[in-house]
């Protein structure tokens, strides 16, 4: 023990190993998908940054954790991104570095059993505030919520129906705590203990008691994923695919066909052969068609991502434009400044323009749908509007073709899972080249993945539920919670601050006393 704590004298060994901490985490997200490995991944991060000899080194310990963290869930990025995902990971990794000075702060030295039970509270509080900021958009949006690696865990699911990812991420990072507490505090043990059966118990009540999705109905949805197509002639040949593939569905009792992101790369005001091409799709199959028409739009200026609702006679005016865009990959932050970003990665050569709300769209037969575009999956808060709207199925559009061959892939088409839990409505996850999937309203997985090596169309039997989740109705009550903790800290930290500075710091020694017991008194 003794030769490890001096290795780890040095700064830059420590931050090593400190980044190699922060990024064992990413093995519990798909495709590895070792959900259980979730619970204990954070505890060699934790460990070291308790060890630190000064609270400033056991906040750069999570500042190197972060940045760590960070490259390992986005490392699929770096063929886009290249330098810029370094940049990236560093400047979010200052979002962990209170979180390393809190666990110094509370399991650092010998703790006590109430500074233990606190860091029980407090840690997982302070790892929520860091995913709420990290989830803004603008900062790359919610990829890697500690929660969202318990996607295929049945009573996990249930518990999002409840708090939503927020409520997984707090009490996965609550076991990592409570394990590493058991490892090594040993005056604080009792607590720990206490916090994985409260967590036991949590899951349990949840699963017995938390509303069930009532299921009244169901439709036919089918997925039109037509694989890896390049060239500079590739919208073309991916229509000629796409178009093909549909007319398969003909016959089959299609109630709606969703094609993935981009699935059509012309404006269908300037290309009408094609809107009267997807028309008569649209008549054959005896359904309505989502596309995704990635284009410059003939009635504005710009280039948006929308989900278009094209029926028999047409487009029915049903239209979505992507709200929330993906930095660097559909607009570069500062163009003006960081536009040099084109010259050496795949940035956005032009800037997407945004959408400004968001669209329940009626397929007919009383189906009512809720579309999102690509990353946009990641964020709860829009399914959970869509489903609040009415929206009686989730349908995610998605490409992943500049990704192949990572985990990306996977990692996308699991979120699904999540939002249909999240608010018991069933989720279509609709990609051009794999991941695609469907999810019932409890976030089940339904019929079979479609991989990155294929090319087809398949019809999914999708049972539909309504009623609300307490997710819902609730909203991110977790997040609020844990922003009330830690104003509570806040509060009673700085009230520590003031009565030593009005106290003053306790004497070392005591005050010498003269043969009267009186104490000395300077200058006498």
């Amino acid at each position: 023990m003794r030769t490890i704590d001096h290795w780890l004298t040095s700064p830059w060994r420590r931050s090593g190993v400190a980044a190699l901490a922060g990024s064992v985490p990413v093995f519990a997200f798909p495709a590895p998908a070792l959900w259980w490995f979730a619970y204990v991944a954070l505890v060699p991060w934790i460990l070291l940054a308790r060890s630190a000899p000064t609270a400033r080194r056991a906040a750069y310990d999570g500042w190197c954790g972060g940045f760590g963290f960070m490259v390992a869930v986005h490392h699929w990025l770096l063929p886009s991104l290249h330098v810029f995902i370094f940049l990236i990971a560093g400047l979010l990794g200052v979002l962990w570095a209170p979180w390393g000075w809190l666990i110094r702060r509370f399991l650092g030295g010998v703790a006590s059993p109430g500074r233990g039970a606190a860091a029980l509270l407090v840690l997982p509080s302070a790892w929520l505030a860091v995913e709420l900021v990290r989830s803004w958009q603008g900062l790359g949006g919610p990829w890697g919520m500690l929660g969202s690696s318990q996607w295929q865990v049945g009573p996990a699911l249930r518990l999002a129906s409840v708090g939503g990812v927020w409520l997984l991420s707090f009490l996965v990072v609550a076991v990592n705590v409570a394990v590493a507490v058991l490892v090594s505090v040993r005056e604080s043990r009792m607590p720990a203990v206490a916090s994985l059966v409260a967590t036991a118990a949590a899951t349990s009540a949840a699963w017995a008691w938390a509303p069930r999705p009532d299921v009244d109905g169901g439709v036919r949805i089918a997925v039109v994923q037509p694989g890896v197509i390049g060239g500079p002639d590739s919208p073309d040949r991916r229509f000629d695919r796409e178009e093909q593939l549909t007319r398969r569905l003909a016959g089959q009792g299609v109630d709606l066909i969703v094609w993935g992101e981009s699935s059509v790369g012309f404006d269908l005001e300037d290309r009408p052969d094609l809107a009267r091409r997807i028309a008569a799709l649209s008549r054959q199959t005896g359904a309505d068609l989502l596309v995704n028409v990635d284009a410059h739009r003939s009635d504005r200026p710009g280039i948006y991502k929308s989900s278009v609702l094209v029926g028999a006679n047409g487009p029915t005016g049903e239209r979505y434009d992507k709200m929330r865009l993906i930095p660097f990959g559909e607009y570069i932050p500062a163009r003006s400044v960081l536009g040099w970003a084109t010259s050496v990665g795949r940035a956005a050569g032009e800037d997407r323009r945004r959408g400004t709300e968001q669209v329940v769209m009626n397929v007919g037969h009383g189906l009512r749908i809720g579309p999102l575009v690509c990353f946009e999956t990641a964020f709860p808060d829009m399914s959970r509007r869509l489903a609040g709207d009415g929206a009686d199925v989730l349908l995610g559009q998605s490409s992943t073709s500049s990704f192949q061959g990572s985990w990306a892939p996977e990692q996308h088409a699991s979120l699904a899972a999540l939002r249909a839990a999240e608010t018991g409505r069933p989720m279509v996850h609709s990609t051009l080249t794999g991941v695609s999937a469907v999810f019932g309203p409890a976030g089940q997985r339904l019929g079979p993945w479609l991989g990155t090596d294929a090319s087809t169309a398949h019809v999914y039997e999708v049972p539909l539920a309504h009623g609300v989740t307490p997710y819902v109705r609730y909203g991110d009550w977790p997040v609020h919670g844990a922003l009330l903790v830690l104003a509570a800290l806040c509060v009673g930290e700085g009230a520590r601050a003031l009565r030593l500075r009005r106290t003053g710091p306790e004497p070392l020694v005591p005050r010498a006393r003269t043969a009267h017991g009186s104490p000395v008194r300077p200058g006498r």
